[in-house]
């Protein structure tokens, strides 16, 4: 009686190879769609946290230059040969709940923004710093005829951006014609606006910078900044500004 051989059923082995290469193939395409997602996702999240910062940046700069008091020693000073660290310190009225119990006899109070590089685990984060004087200390500083104390730095000045790659502060009037033009301090006029602009690193460039010297553009790390002319082509920076009114802009 004869037999038929039934045949093995499976696969051989040049059919094994041929799928774990098709599914290789597959898998790597699908983790580069994964990885082109995340770094996506990456770069729309530190625009909007650049975003965030910018936005309260100036809207607590619009809130303080709303009952800001034009004073002959107030600060606009323009630092940094490169990306720019301005500085400016001036005096504003400010609410009640502003100020301690102990230190509010009033309510004009000094209100001065800088630019600081502060260290955290290591590494070096350039902030952009608010620095606030009560009403107390306020008016003694202008009873004796100088403010300029007022705007020293201290420990307990509070940061209100990170990852600021360049701080600009640069005051304005209108001419004649009514076009903006730059404040000159021994006019007698007191500024009408103020051009504030932000350069703010997204978290992607900003881990990158670990020191002062990246911070300012040099070594390796620094380097990715660029050029301050070129932060617009940029795609780890963002840029922010607006020409903000400047309180009282009286004759003096």
């Amino acid at each position: 009686m004869s037999h038929q051989r039934q045949r093995a059923s499976g696969f051989t082995l040049i059919e094994l190879l041929a799928s774990m290469t098709i599914g290789t193939i597959v898998l790597l395409l699908a983790v580069g769609v994964l990885g082109r997602t995340g770094a996506g996702y990456d770069r729309i999240g530190g625009a909007l946290s650049a975003e965030r910062e910018a936005r309260a940046v100036l809207s607590q700069v619009s809130a303080d230059f709303s009952t800001a008091r034009y004073q002959a020693d107030q600060i606009f000073e323009v630092n940094g040969s490169g990306w720019a660290r301005d500085r400016m310190g001036f005096v504003a009225l400010q609410p009640a709940d502003a100020q301690s119990t102990a230190g509010r006899i009033g309510d004009v109070c000094a209100i001065h923004y800088y630019v600081k590089d502060l260290v955290a685990s290591g590494r070096t984060v350039r902030c952009l710093m608010r620095g606030f004087r009560e009403s107390s200390e306020t008016f003694d500083a202008i009873k004796a005829g100088n403010i300029t104390p007022l705007f020293v730095p201290r420990s307990v000045d509070e940061p209100i951006a990170f990852g600021v790659v360049s701080f600009e502060a640069r005051p304005k009037t209108r001419d004649a014609a009514g076009k903006w033009q730059d404040w000159v301090k021994t006019s007698g006029l007191s500024p009408q606006a103020v051009d504030v602009k932000l350069v703010i690193a997204r978290k992607d460039l900003s881990a990158k910078l670990s020191n002062s010297n990246d911070w300012d553009g040099g070594g390796t790390a620094g380097k990715l900044l660029g050029k301050p002319e070129n932060a617009a082509k940029n795609r780890s920076l963002e840029m922010f500004g607006s020409l903000i009114r400047f309180g009282n802009d009286e004759v003096r």
